[in-house]
């Protein structure tokens, strides 16, 4: 297995780059996430791991990662996290072949907006969900509240992990945004570039075509799908962390003390030295676990619990560099680290928004840990 970047997905790292230092938005008004959005929907990032069965361009987890990374970097605030990689995900490891022909080309192309709606902090357990789900007719209901909805205003759909109040069981249901007995909520974020909703479903009445998983693997598929949705914030994270170590550069050889650039200092050295280690670190478990999953989409490669381990260990090392990285550009910074006026508290901020999604560091080394004993 190489590590290596082919010359495609050089390109399409390079120009993400370029596109995205070139507009930015975390600084912006919420006024122009839409355009924003609809440039990345144009650019084909949105079809990226869509199959070209169902009309996307059949890349994989490696380009996806590239492009999270590079989204990670520059603080873009996009539904591409909600949209690419939770609500496809969801459809490709837990949907019908029915859903997916009738979701997929339209959440890559613009034609709809959605987000994938689990437990707290995107907790894929069943005695998570807090949406219940109970028939009606040939149709469902769907109650409850979920506190916590990846919604930045943009989104048309939302595809929703409800309990089966009959029976013990889960399924994944597709509703529209603005349907009725639904209320989306914003909440005062920590993090401004992630906004977030808190979504009450008040009886809200869907038909049987809403229901879209497939029962006989809709239980692995959410599980599967949080394992590689967390393999790709972590890819964001290592885009964070290197901004972070850049930043710290930069400003260390403008910055002079005692006739001096503060990058010229030992001490200075070993702190931004650390901070690259960490974070190369992380980059190379990241793109090594992506490259993995790939390979397994031709038919050679992990199993579930092989694979959640795999992205456990990347998980670990990418939640630890960006907030070690973050922090670190603080202090390099000195006084005016923590500012508005400069981007390391930005970073501060979403380091610590990502290190609890998909369940804190604690709960990922705790599964590591588990799965080598087991293997032992």
């Amino acid at each position: 297995m190489s590590l290596t970047l082919s010359d495609e997905q050089r390109a399409l790292q390079e120009t993400a780059a370029d596109f995205l230092a070139a507009h930015t938005n975390a600084r912006k008004d919420a006024d122009a996430d839409a355009e924003l959005w609809s440039r990345i929907v144009e650019l084909g990032w949105a079809a990226v791991q869509v199959p070209e069965d169902f009309d996307g361009l059949g890349l994989g987890p490696v380009e996806l990662a590239l492009l999270m990374e590079e989204m990670g970097r520059r603080l873009v605030r996009t539904p591409f996290l909600a949209n690419v990689v939770l609500a496809q995900t969801a459809l490709l490891q837990a949907g019908t072949t029915e859903a997916q022909q009738g979701a997929l080309a339209a959440l890559a192309y613009g034609e709809r907006t959605a987000t994938l709606i689990l437990g707290p902090g995107l907790d894929a357990e069943p005695a998570s969900l807090s949406v219940k789900a109970r028939r009606d007719g040939e149709g469902w209901v769907l109650a409850g509240e979920a506190a916590q909805v990846l919604d930045d205003g943009l989104l048309t759909h939302a595809y929703v992990a409800a309990r089966i109040e009959e029976a013990p069981g889960v399924a994944l249901f597709e509703l529209a945004a603005d349907a009725a007995g639904l209320t989306r909520t914003p909440l005062d974020v920590f993090d401004l570039t992630r906004p977030q909703a808190r979504w009450t479903f008040a009886e809200v009445r869907v038909g049987a075509e809403a229901r879209v998983d497939d029962p006989a693997r809709v239980l692995a598929g959410l599980a599967r799908t949080r394992v590689l949705a967390a393999l790709q914030l972590a890819a964001e994270q290592v885009g964070g962390a290197a901004q972070c170590l850049q930043l710290a550069v930069d400003y260390t050889k403008e910055r002079v003390q005692f006739g001096k650039p503060v990058a010229s200092f030992q001490a200075v050295k070993h702190r931004v030295a650390e901070m690259m280690v960490r974070m190369e670190t992380a980059r190379s478990t990241v793109r090594g676990v992506a490259a993995q999953v790939a390979q397994g989409a031709q038919g050679n490669g992990l199993d579930d619990a092989a694979l959640a381990a795999e992205v456990a260990a990347a998980r670990v090392q990418a939640t630890e560099a960006y907030r070690y990285c973050a922090q670190e550009a603080i202090q390099l910074h000195g006084g005016v680290g923590f500012t508005w006026e400069y981007d390391p508290q930005l970073h501060f901020k979403r380091a610590q928004w990502a290190s609890q999604w998909f369940g804190p560091t604690r709960d990922w080394r705790e599964a590591l840990a588990a799965h080598l004993l087991d293997a032992a």
